[in-house]
């Protein structure tokens, strides 16, 4: 961020503005490497702070007690509620610094708080809950992947939980897991031959490349088990983000003046609406409606958290359809009672009030507050102890692939159809939406039958939470 705000405040590190008359002139090759180092510190930075946060702050609570457990669930409302508002401030009072007063406060503003962060990150140093990492969990799903190929040939006995090699490192951070029937042929890498040689001291495998125990084979099924669940989170996605791209072009083409007053809502305000939702509805669910699904269900987390995310994906299908509708509507005025202005380069603005967009962004936000947080929570609570940074990358690496999704479908469509024409009175933007929601209807039958197939961390149940089987 430090590098970001010098290429505004120094002259010599941007390239010098437009004149009227005089053309403009492009960066040099050392102004285009500082920028871009800075965006490479800030892609590091983001990756040694993203997947970790959240794992490293819901450590703090301890699972074995009621209130611990209760603190994880309410820990991630909580962290998304403060995520959400400050990115809504950031759209709304940094843009305006940056774009009405100057970018170089506009980026000196989020550099001193990201400093002020780092301070108040360190301050709390003593009091943390540090959980000291023991060896690379990578090594050994590698192991069992190894393990099980190598003896692929094998048969399992006839009970194989009582048959397979088990063992459990003493100093061990993660929970003890109970052999499952899914994923059988990862169980071969238990599976014990008069090749294998086991410590006489500690019980362990001499060549753990060859002999897993049950404890590694059931961490490894724990990560296979959540990928099905990844993919439905990555495709709902690419509903928020159709929504929040398009949402700005038809706010351009609508009535944006507010009343009877001459104030008009900028068109990447709605955006922001999203926002609001969640900072709004998280409060409500957290102190209000939980407490009463507590007692109603008598569950911990008043409903479990595939069927929080069931719920969110069913939202986003609703949220589609009404930003088809409300298209529909906006390009039929359009058509027949115009207002007299011309956006620039974009064709007639409806007389539809932008008003009309405000529910579709509410529930965007809404789908977004039952769907994200608890796929975070999920992927917490369902990997191993020792994978959690690693489990929640898994989250922001299925937003990267719901961006991708989003832009090869925008592409695919914009060169088979007009659908998503630049005036969208030309275009089909509507039928764009519906497009939309019958993936996410697809995604949502293919999410309950991956709920329905899923088995919980321990058995069939979640240790930490104990939440039934969906």
């Amino acid at each position: 961020m430090l590098v970001l705000t010098l290429t505004a405040a120094v002259s010599k590190l941007h390239p010098p503005e437009c004149g009227k008359d005089a053309p403009c002139v492009g960066p040099t090759a050392g102004q285009m490497t500082f920028l871009l180092g800075g965006f490479g510190l800030l892609v590091i930075g983001a990756s040694g702070i993203r997947p970790c946060n959240l794992a490293f702050g819901a450590d703090q609570f301890d699972p074995k007690t009621e209130s611990g457990r209760r603190g994880i669930s309410s820990f991630f409302n909580w962290y998304y509620f403060t995520y959400s508002f400050a990115v809504m401030v950031s759209l709304t009072v940094i843009v305006y610094v940056q774009s009405s007063i100057s970018w170089s406060l506009g980026l000196a503003i989020p550099t001193t708080m990201m400093f002020l962060s780092c301070a108040l990150f360190f301050v709390g140093t003593k009091i943390y809950v540090r959980i000291v990492p023991k060896g690379s969990p990578l090594s050994s799903v590698a192991q069992v992947l190894m393990a099980a190929f190598k003896k692929r040939q094998l048969q399992l006995p006839q009970q194989p939980r009582f048959s397979l090699f088990n063992y459990m490192p003493s100093n061990s951070l993660n929970s003890m897991l109970p052999y499952t029937d899914q994923f059988r042929f990862l169980s071969k890498a238990a599976v014990i031959t008069q090749e294998d040689l086991i410590n006489s001291v500690d019980g362990s495998a001499v060549n753990p490349w060859r002999l897993c125990s049950i404890q590694q084979v059931e961490e490894v099924k724990c990560l296979l088990r959540v990928i099905p669940i990844w993919v439905a989170g990555t495709i709902y996605y690419v509903s928020v983000v159709q929504s929040q791209n398009y949402v700005i072009f038809q706010a351009i083409q609508t009535d944006s003046q507010l009343g009877h007053i001459n104030f008009h809502i900028p068109p990447a305000s709605f955006i922001v609406i999203s926002m609001l939702s969640i900072t709004i509805w998280l409060p409500i669910y957290d102190r209000v409606l939980l407490p009463w699904l507590r007692k109603l269900t008598g569950k911990e987390d008043g409903i479990t958290l595939l069927q929080k995310m069931g719920i969110g994906i069913f939202h986003s299908i609703i949220t589609m359809i009404i930003s088809g509708i409300v298209e529909d509507k906006r390009r039929t005025l359009a058509m027949t009672r115009q207002k007299l202005e011309m956006t620039q380069g974009k064709g007639a603005i409806s007389s539809m009030s932008g008003l009309w967009l405000i529910p579709q962004m509410a529930l965007s936000g809404l789908s977004e507050a039952f769907t994200l947080i608890s796929e975070n929570e999920f992927f917490y609570k369902q990997c191993p102890e020792n994978m959690r940074s690693i489990a929640a990358s898994f989250f922001f690496v299925g937003l990267a692939g719901s961006s991708y999704l989003s832009s090869f479908l925008s592409s695919v469509v914009h060169k088979s159809s007009n659908w998503l024409a630049e005036d969208l009175n030309k275009g089909r933007l509507d039928c764009f939406y519906y497009l939309i929601a019958a993936l996410e209807i697809l995604n949502l039958g293919y999410f309950l039958v991956c709920a329905k197939w899923y088995k919980y961390k321990g058995g069939g149940s979640d240790n930490q939470s104990n939440e039934p089987k969906e």
